[in-house]
């Protein structure tokens, strides 16, 4: 499994191939890929290897700076029509959520607050209300359904710039190990090389992504890999609950920023 890309011209890797494999032949993804297939060379393929997990990382800042440009042109208005709040420009756009779509899935009724937790005092807070996730991370809103449709457009948002990851759901989309992967090597690019992974290995894939999670996010192993290898597709709750668990690890790390609670 490969990260597909660009590589610049400004990315010179030394060939000892013939002279169409030039190093400025590295043009895409699939040219990255085959060069990397017939390297024989051991410093080659480090190097070939460094360029492509630079193309990602390029990859991915390119598409969070788009990302935050146009988060920064949207406005969460009130219901008198006035701005009351803003897309915060300092925050990475890697955490930052679907503005328009946490403003339509806002509730007037402050009966649905989850907890059984006093109503806000003010219209202002009722329209802000958030929801602890999984005993304490904040996502924003105080109903079940927009806090997992909030934690899904998260995950999609983190895994945009990994090839064979599409996620729609919390069960089919995680069936071959890749997206729990992608997940993980988002914040812990350090802890594996994602092209390396093979997408028809799945027992190596879950093995990878929650070994990886526990290790440097301290998130506890909640899925069985024997117990995801039985299942052609994973029951949702179970990776619902997961990605909730490692949502809060990154949270107790300083790796998610949230929002304080305001009782």
């Amino acid at each position: 499994m490969r990260v597909a890309g660009e590589v610049g011209t400004s990315d010179q890797i030394t060939s000892h191939g013939s002279p169409t494999d030039r190093p400025q032949d590295l043009s895409t993804g699939k040219s990255a890929e085959r060069r990397l297939d017939k390297a024989v060379d051991f410093e080659e393929r480090k190097m070939i290897r460094a360029a492509m997990r630079d193309l990602l990382q390029r990859k991915r800042e390119r598409r969070e700076r788009e990302r935050a440009a146009r988060m920064e042109k949207l406005h969460v208005q009130s219901p008198g029509g006035k701005t009351t709040a803003s897309i915060n420009k300092d925050q990475k756009p890697g955490v930052q959520y679907n503005a328009q779509r946490a403003t339509q899935a806002k509730s007037p009724s402050p009966q649905t607050s989850v907890s059984s937790q006093k109503a806000p005092s003010s219209p202002a807070q009722s329209h802000v209300a958030k929801v602890t996730v999984a005993g304490g991370s904040a996502l924003g809103r105080s109903n079940t359904k927009d806090v997992k449709q909030m934690l899904l457009d998260w995950c999609r948002v983190k895994t945009e710039p990994y090839e064979g990851v599409n996620i729609k759901n919390f069960s089919s989309s995680w069936a071959d190990g890749l997206a729990f992967c992608a997940m993980v090597h988002s914040f812990f690019p350090e802890g594996f090389e994602y092209c390396t992974l093979d997408p028809y290995d799945r027992r190596a894939n879950f093995e990878k992504a929650f070994m990886t999670a526990e290790r440097l996010a301290d998130c506890p192993p909640l899925l069985d890999v024997e117990d995801m290898m039985r299942m052609r597709v994973p029951d949702w709750k179970c990776v619902y609950t997961y990605i909730q668990e490692f949502y809060r690890s990154l949270v107790r790390k300083g790796l998610v920023k949230t929002k304080k609670k305001t009782l």
